[in-house]
């Protein structure tokens, strides 16, 4: 077995935390890292002196601030949240409804906003969730904006499900893509949960590609679509034009 380099065990040890372990001992973050105790204990005194981790009053490390002070130079992350959230919280205030930001990464989306609304849903997103691309309204969204190959890929391969109503043929993921790009917006209804309807628009950068998503996710049973969709589409163009898009015929 070929034995890992310095940077890999380094990544290995900030890989050990994630939603479900925010706060770790030494012994844990060994044993999921896949590192001996003093490699750990080597690696663990390191990141802490940097600031990558911090190590409270009962001896349990936490992620530090210095990661987070890096990750807000990331575009697509906090960077991106500072400058949709007032429109998220237009749309927010206009529906009262969940409203969220995501990206993609890879075969999944990711969240980087999510503000709660009134209405209570059996899904539930937090920041740096992952769900895959064909299950989410901002999932579809991204997929039906993402390279032809990408897509063909994807569509091609094990499509998950989580209800009796996920979308598993391709043939007809394929159409819902291609509803998605005529339309301007995506519907993903009960595909994660039995209860939860979202209706997702895209986010584009300055050149025009798709960066990003923004939805509401609202209760399957009393869903306006009609009405909601204009009000996404709207923040997302907000958002759009916010990070430097200008639609083709306002262009110079």
């Amino acid at each position: 077995m070929t034995s890992r380099s310095a940077p890999d065990r380094l990544l290995a040890v900030l890989a050990a935390f994630d939603h479900a372990h925010p706060a770790l001992s030494l012994s844990d973050i060994g044993r999921r890292a896949g590192l001996t105790l003093t490699t750990a204990h080597r690696l663990v005194g390191a990141l802490t002196e940097w600031g990558a981790l911090e190590r409270d009053a009962s001896g349990l490390y936490h992620v530090g601030l210095r990661l987070w002070e890096i990750a807000a130079l990331a575009p697509r992350g906090l960077a991106l949240r500072q400058v949709a959230l007032p429109y998220l919280e237009d749309l927010y205030e206009a529906t009262h409804e969940n409203v969220q930001l995501a990206v993609r990464d890879g075969s999944e989306v990711v969240y980087t906003e999510w503000i709660s609304g009134r209405s209570a849903v059996g899904v539930h997103i937090r920041v740096g969730a992952r769900w895959p691309l064909h299950v989410t309204g901002v999932g579809l969204v991204l997929l039906a904006h993402g390279d032809a190959t990408f897509q063909e890929t994807y569509c091609a391969g094990r499509l998950a499900s989580y209800t009796a109503h996920t979308v598993t043929d391709p043939a007809r993921l394929r159409r819902m893509l291609a509803e998605v790009r005529r339309t301007g917006v995506a519907v993903s209804s009960r595909q994660v949960t039995d209860d939860a309807l979202s209706v997702a628009a895209p986010v584009r950068g300055p050149g025009g590609t798709v960066v990003a998503a923004v939805s509401v996710v609202v209760p399957h049973a009393d869903a306006q679509v009609p009405v909601l969709a204009p009000a996404v589409r709207v923040a997302a163009r907000g958002i759009s034009r916010a990070l430097g898009w200008q639609p083709e015929g306002a262009r110079d």
